[in-house]
């Protein structure tokens, strides 16, 4: 089982307003962890899901999509706290802008002491606002530094400076993670943010250095990079009519994990010695799953019939 953690919440897309000002508004369930669990469950996964969810309507219907998509639920908790809200407006391109509603909300009611034994995980992902908001964040990078000498741990940091402005805490969080990560997927918007003066390439040399097997760098329409200690890939985007790139870099990631998984090189050490020819493969696979979700509405990330075999070689 891959053990995905981190928040789970309701994306609220702004619409159309009418002359009174009256807004329209769709909800769609997301959280970029919640997002990859489901991904993850499409794409043939076994795959759990460790958060606390609310009990109010929003909640009660993330467990039954959870649930529905077959995502295994034995590590959520429930709170009587109010779900996270995030509202989202569409820019140019589709780039999403986010607020988020949530400050007390059930999904950062874990503590150090929630934490579960875990038995059968194969692999632990992680990231976005869950590693950096009180308690939960704590608890995960806990978490983290107690199972990586035992499962596998992918990590995306996820930026979102509306829930925490200061790049100096996110930097703060990756600075500790690293060292217990073997996958890091970040993106350049990320990287900007965080390293703007940085070469990818050179963080990608001192993540390797710290520890991990595997920095991919997504780089939306430019495509996207990879590093190994031993290989550098890099591939041309798709081409694709965006409808909006909510939950893109989630099933990315959901693939990226799926993929490693299918061709047997989920461990630290299979995937530190990938060659080019699979790495390439991998990342065309991840990088086919985000355009097929860019190219629909919300986080809905494809299932494993949309996507081509992977095949070795």
């Amino acid at each position: 089982m891959i053990l995905v953690c981190g928040e789970a919440l309701y994306d609220l897309f702004l619409l159309d307003s009418n002359p009174q000002g009256v807004v329209a508004m769709e909800a769609w369930p997301g959280g970029s962890p919640f997002n990859v669990a489901i991904g993850l469950a499409r794409l043939g996964q076994a795959v759990g899901f460790f958060s606390s969810i609310s009990t109010d309507v929003f909640g009660e219907r993330l467990m039954r999509l959870l649930r529905r998509e077959g995502v295994h639920d034995g590590y959520v908790r429930r709170s009587p706290a109010p779900s996270t809200i995030s509202i989202v407006a569409s820019e140019p391109q589709g780039t999403p802008r986010y607020s988020f509603r949530g400050d007390a909300a059930a999904d950062r009611m874990i503590l150090t002491a929630d934490l579960p034994a875990i038995t059968g995980v194969r692999a632990i992902h992680v990231g976005s606002l869950a590693t950096v908001v009180h308690p939960i964040g704590e608890a995960l990078r806990t978490f983290v530094l107690r199972e990586s000498k035992h499962c596998v741990i992918s990590y995306d940091p996820n930026v979102r400076p509306t829930v925490e402005p200061d790049p100096n805490v996110w930097r703060g969080v990756v600075a500790t993670l690293i060292t217990s990560s073997h996958l890091m997927k970040i993106s350049t918007e990320d990287v900007d943010y965080l390293y703007p003066d940085a070469d990818p390439k050179t963080l990608a040399a001192q993540w390797i250095d710290a520890g991990a097997r595997l920095v991919v760098l997504t780089r939306g329409e430019f495509g996207v990079s990879a590093w190994t200690r031993r290989v550098h890939v890099q591939l041309p985007a798709e081409r694709i009519t965006v409808v909006d790139t909510v939950g893109a870099g989630d099933a990315f990631q959901a693939a990226l994990l799926a993929g490693l998984a299918e061709t047997g090189a989920l461990s630290p050490e299979a995937m530190g010695a990938l060659d080019e020819p699979g790495l390439s493969r991998l990342l065309a696979f991840a990088t086919r799953a985000a355009g097929i979700t860019c190219s629909r509405r919300g986080a809905n990330p494809p299932r494993r019939a949309e996507l081509p075999a992977l095949h070795g070689g």
